[in-house]
């Protein structure tokens, strides 16, 4: 039952009963947990007393040898998407409850940095919860089930999204069309479109996600 699934990944900074802040980090397809801890140390310059957890996504890649993935993309069908978010996101939120019990802390203490697919599962997740999370930073993303925002949106998290402008995996037009349905949804949201960039994180994005979180955490 994927609902039983836990997860867990490399964890840096403050520990429990220290943490004043929880910030998970969620990986892109084909990586794992591994892959975004190393943000942590440069992150937390900006937040102490903040714990970072990055877990890695519940199944297996089914497009590469090794490294893991929230759902599959082997179908791009919207309606296959949403699917695979669906049935995600329980695990996800269920970890996020874990990690804050942990951690001692509410909803309120809690921030989201997600890339890729990582960013995919950050957005529905967080929009769906009972309580709002301090904020949500997503790179090289999209917004998954906007059709059903209107019916399903729980809380109002602020978001920051930041895209490469020649990202050849997630193109650039889903940071406009995230952008719209958001606002729409009245969701606090800041966009930044980045000249050059491909799929990835640039210093320019970091510095913009880091001082968010400062913002929305400190």
């Amino acid at each position: 039952m994927t609902g039983l699934m836990e997860l867990d990944g490399p964890r840096h900074g403050a520990a429990p009963g220290t943490a004043k802040a929880l910030v998970v980090l969620l990986h892109g397809l084909g990586a794992d947990g591994h892959d975004l801890i190393s943000l942590a140390p440069l992150l937390g310059q900006s937040l102490p007393d903040t714990a970072f957890v990055s877990p890695h996504a519940p199944f297996p890649c089914d497009m590469a040898p090794m490294g893991r993935q929230w759902f599959s993309l082997q179908d791009r069908d919207p309606a296959a998407l949403l699917g695979g978010v669906r049935m995600a996101a329980p695990v996800l939120s269920a970890f996020l409850d874990t990690e804050l019990e942990r951690h001692g802390l509410g909803d309120d203490r809690l921030a989201l940095v997600g890339f890729s697919q990582g960013t995919m599962m950050a957005l529905f997740v967080a929009l769906r919860r009972a309580r709002a999370s301090a904020a949500l930073v997503g790179y090289s993303g999209a917004l998954i089930g906007d059709e059903a925002l209107p019916e399903e949106i729980a809380c109002r998290p602020p978001v920051l999204l930041v895209h490469g402008e020649s990202d050849e995996i997630v193109p650039v037009q889903a940071l406009p069309a995230a952008m719209a349905a958001l606002k729409a949804n009245s969701v606090p949201v800041e966009t930044e479109a980045r000249p050059g960039l491909g799929h990835g994180i640039d210093e320019r994005g970091l510095q913009l996600g880091t001082a968010f979180l400062a913002r929305h955490l400190g």
